[in-house]
């Protein structure tokens, strides 16, 4: 990865990349069988980071990080003089990701979300993608696992014949998945945010006008308000303001704090 392709959104890097070369970039680490951890991060992912400089860290150690949300695409624009001209949303990218899979044979691993889900997410999968080899599916168990029941997780899904792993657990718990498990898994890890429930058909996406004007996040409340409200209400207005202040030319340091000890959320 391009250095120069990192860009610093309030202290975060974000890769200026649109979903054609993010989809090249991953398919070819599945077929060169190495670690590439990815994320794609809408403003609340790009917030957890923000406040928290152990996730600071993670965020900036991961392989690749594209623009999910209009608000990220917008900021990275404005600030960087960037001509990005759409969003790389996390269940795009990996209805991509999945078709080239299907067409070049590599195997695919589902990991998080619940057993009914998941469930749904394969029979949905196996209609829209007849050829795709899923080499294996497991639920989250919505805790903190071991370092012993991680290298167990690890090594099954290693031993599935997987090449990709797409790693469906939330924001931010999804992205310390991914960075935790690369190495462990040393193939693409891609953590996914909705894509499961919305590819499952358990969870509506809004029209594609709300997407494009960057009103997604109004219709993901108006959907779930006791879960989301703090998200879009508060973490959406203050990543406005801070974004403002880097137009100004105010600076976000990108350091961030190494992690004392894995998370390891299962």
């Amino acid at each position: 990865m391009s250095a120069s392709e990192k860009k610093n959104l309030l202290g975060i890097l974000v890769d200026g990349v649109d979903r054609a070369s993010a989809l090249e970039r991953i398919v070819a680490a599945a077929r060169e069988r190495r670690p590439y951890a990815v994320s794609a991060l809408a403003v609340h992912g790009v917030m957890e980071g923000v406040l928290d400089e152990a996730h600071r860290y993670r965020l900036n150690h991961l392989d690749l990080v594209v623009p999910d949300g209009q608000p990220v695409r917008w900021a990275l624009n404005l600030i960087h003089a960037l001509t990005l001209r759409q969003r790389v949303d996390g269940p795009s990218l990996t209805s991509e990701v999945l078709r080239r899979a299907e067409e070049e044979q590599l195997p695919v691993y589902l990991y998080g979300t619940t057993p009914d889900i998941l469930d749904r997410l394969c029979r949905a999968l196996q209609q829209r993608y007849p050829k795709l080899q899923i080499a294996g599916a497991t639920p989250s168990c919505f805790g903190r696992l071991s370092p012993q029941a991680a290298d167990r997780l690890a090594d099954r899904i290693k031993r599935s014949g997987a090449r990709i792993v797409f790693a469906g657990l939330g924001c931010p718990r999804q992205e310390v998945w991914a960075y935790e498990f690369r190495d462990r898994l040393k193939m693409p890890v891609l953590a996914v945010g909705a894509a499961f429930p919305f590819i499952a058909g358990t969870l509506r996406r809004a029209p594609h006008w709300m997407q494009d004007s960057g009103l997604e996040w109004f219709y993901r409340l108006s959907r779930e308000p006791q879960r989301l409200w703090k998200r879009y209400l508060v973490v959406g207005p203050a990543y406005v303001l801070l974004v403002g202040c880097q137009i100004l030319g105010i600076r976000f340091q990108i350091n961030g704090t190494p992690p004392q000890q894995e998370i390891l959320f299962g």
